[in-house]
């Protein structure tokens, strides 16, 4: 075998081998993950998602995103009557291979009182889901999130961006009709809805910033 036959072979063993720096449980089985899989598996990284049967991790959280969250659940806690109670970062069953992390999402008391240890809620227990996009989730958040909790049947899907001036909220309603999420509003520096329940609340930044 000649020197150059010897180098090629070896380039091409290292080349099937999965890198020795990843962990098995990167690497899906052949249907993909359920969602029960993400109780289970060790040294899980914070935040991550199950999306269409694979595994989706966090990037770096932006100041911005971290404030849009902080400035609505205060809103939603302000407003939201007893029989719902407002839960920041806990994921949601949808079926199977679908578990999202929400940002925030508003639940029904019953399903919110209970099991502290519990990691989830089903899609059955929310009636709002909201999602503050950030740029590498900027297609889950505005394509295939809003698809998915439609399908679930969650009445309710907030949409938040970034524009010059502060956050935008994007209000969709499901409609029974067709499954699907239709817009009802879009709001900057005030929001002012009567669903799920009346919300009534600024959404200006800078009245967090004391906080």
């Amino acid at each position: 075998m000649t020197a150059e036959a010897v180098i090629y072979q070896e380039e091409v063993s290292f080349e099937m081998e999965p890198p020795s720096s990843l962990p098995a449980w990167v690497f899906p089985p052949p249907e993909g993950f359920e969602a029960q899989d993400l109780d289970h598996i060790p040294d899980l990284p914070a935040h991550t998602e199950l999306i269409d049967g694979s595994l989706v991790f966090v990037s770096p959280q932006l100041v911005f995103h971290a404030q849009a969250i902080d400035l609505l659940r205060m809103a939603l806690k302000r407003c939201a009557p007893k029989e719902f109670k407002v839960r920041r970062e806990v994921s949601v069953i949808l079926e199977a291979g679908q578990r999202p992390e929400p940002d925030l999402s508003v639940v029904k008391a019953d399903a919110a009182h209970g099991d502290l240890s519990k990691t989830y809620y089903e899609a059955g227990d929310v009636v709002l889901v909201v999602e503050v996009v950030s740029p590498e989730s900027r297609i889950r958040d505005r394509v295939r999130k809003p698809q998915l909790y439609a399908a679930a049947g969650i009445p309710h899907f907030w949409r938040v961006e970034r524009d010059t001036h502060g956050p935008v909220v994007y209000v969709y309603e499901l409609d029974p009709a067709t499954g699907s999420y239709v817009p009802t509003g879009i709001h900057r520096d005030k929001l002012k809805l009567a669903l799920p329940f009346d919300i009534d609340a600024d959404i200006d930044l800078a009245s967090i910033e004391d906080f």
